[in-house]
């Protein structure tokens, strides 16, 4: 699919909702599926990440029940023997890899090429050493899962991906003694970590968090009902098209009571001149057009998810930004560096890559067709420069699925209110 943008010629005024949080999400469905009774998510994305874990449930023997946006999750029997398909759903791979390494059946779990080229082997050498049994392919999948898991003590390197983490955490009260881990460095994406002891917490499974260790001990989850809340990475886009083009948009559904570290995107678009303003329950955000955008010098190592949106959005400010501490999201859906660099280039943005992020000099934009990279972030951050510079086509755009698949109607809708 290719997707022609319209720039916008007025500003506009917007108020509309963004999907349930993929994040919350799948982490509420791993506690589910580790719980007694039946858990009931409501306000759940329909993305391919949230679909690939519903079905990845359902081949495990898990009761799965969709009614609309919501769902019900019954564990009435050990997990089965399975084939799991992951697509290219990173967090759902590898929550679904410490899932199934606490059984004692042998389980299967592969996805498209790009998440076969992401690195799992922090967590497979983890899992090992907690007593599973893992056949792998050069540190990624295909893998070839048996438990079951014992309880102990590991040494965590903190500066890996918060999802190996969050995994172990998640399977981490199920053990027989619980776990222990030893934190390594500083710890990176710290608000996913602390998400996932909220989510834990929401089936009632406490964790002692530090900076320098991580305790869970021997504790049973109990069934929950859980409301998932709007996805902040998500919201990111619309509100910077509200900043980027003098338009005002507001979101229902999240605010200030939002729990995911991407809701910093609020205070980002500040640093760059929008006036935003924030209750519980809604956000919006506006610019006056004789007020011009200004770039930023941020560390982004907490919310490396927004880089793709801010990294556009500086593309239209008047002077430099400069984003530090996300060398690691080159092993991303894509390289979120070295890729976004390169198709932002295509629009005459002028680029500079580092080894920890990236530099966006003020330039003069024009029309360009784009390429996704199998990346649905990066597919929603063009479309930021797409409002407001002519002739940008988005390949591949219908990526989004991973995550909004009604973005490009929903942003048409947005964009033609008045």
């Amino acid at each position: 699919m290719i997707y022609s943008c319209t720039p916008i010629e007025q500003p506009f005024r917007s108020t509309i909702e963004v999907p349930g949080s993929k994040s919350v999400a799948n982490r509420a469905l791993i506690c589910a599926a580790l719980s007694s009774g039946t858990s009931t998510l409501t306000n759940l994305p329909s993305g391919d990440d949230t679909e690939a874990m519903l079905t990845a449930l359902w081949d495990l023997g898990l009761t799965v029940e969709r009614t609309g946006t919501g769902v019900e999750i019954t564990r009435r029997q050990p997990l089965q023997s399975a084939g799991l398909d992951a697509g290219l759903a990173g967090t759902t791979s590898r929550f679904l890899t410490a899932l199934v390494a606490t059984g004692d059946r042998e389980i299967q779990i592969d996805g498209r090429e790009r998440l076969r080229q992401r690195p799992f082997g922090p967590l497979i050498n983890a899992l090992r050493s907690l007593g599973a049994d893992i056949q792998d392919s050069n540190g990624g999948l295909p893998l070839t899962i048996r438990g079951p898991l014992r309880g102990g003590t590991l040494q965590v390197d903190a500066t890996m991906s918060s999802q190996f983490i969050s995994s172990l955490m998640m399977v981490g009260p199920t053990l027989d003694g619980g776990l222990k881990m030893s934190l390594h460095g500083e710890m990176i994406s710290r608000p996913y970590v602390e998400l996932t002891t909220l989510v834990m917490k929401m089936f009632g499974v406490y964790v002692e968090l530090s900076s320098t260790q991580i305790v869970i001990s021997e504790q049973s989850y109990t069934a929950a009902e859980v409301n998932i809340e709007a996805d902040a990475s998500s919201a990111s886009y619309p509100l910077a098209i509200a900043a980027a083009t003098g338009s005002t948009v507001t979101i229902e559904g999240f605010g200030t009571t939002s729990h995911q570290g991407d809701v910093f995107i609020v205070e980002i678009l500040k640093m760059m001149g929008a006036t935003v303003l924030s209750s519980e329950s809604t956000t919006t955000v506006s610019r006056d057009g004789d007020s011009p955008l200004s770039g930023v010098d941020i560390d982004m190592s907490e919310v490396s998810d927004l880089v793709p949106t801010v990294a556009a959005l500086a593309c239209l400010a008047n002077t430099a930004t400069r984003i530090r501490g996300v060398g690691f999201i080159r092993a991303k859906e894509s390289d979120r560096i070295g890729d976004l660099a390169h198709e932002l280039r295509k629009f005459g943005a002028q680029i500079e890559e580092h080894d920890d992020g990236l530099s966006v000099l003020p330039s003069t934009l024009h029309g360009a067709a784009v390429d996704t990279h199998d990346d649905h972030r990066l597919a929603m951050a063009f479309s930021i420069v797409g409002a407001c510079i002519p002739d940008v086509t988005i390949h591949d755009a219908e990526v989004v699925a991973k995550s909004w698949p009604a973005y490009w109607d929903d942003l048409a809708a947005m964009t033609m209110m008045t």
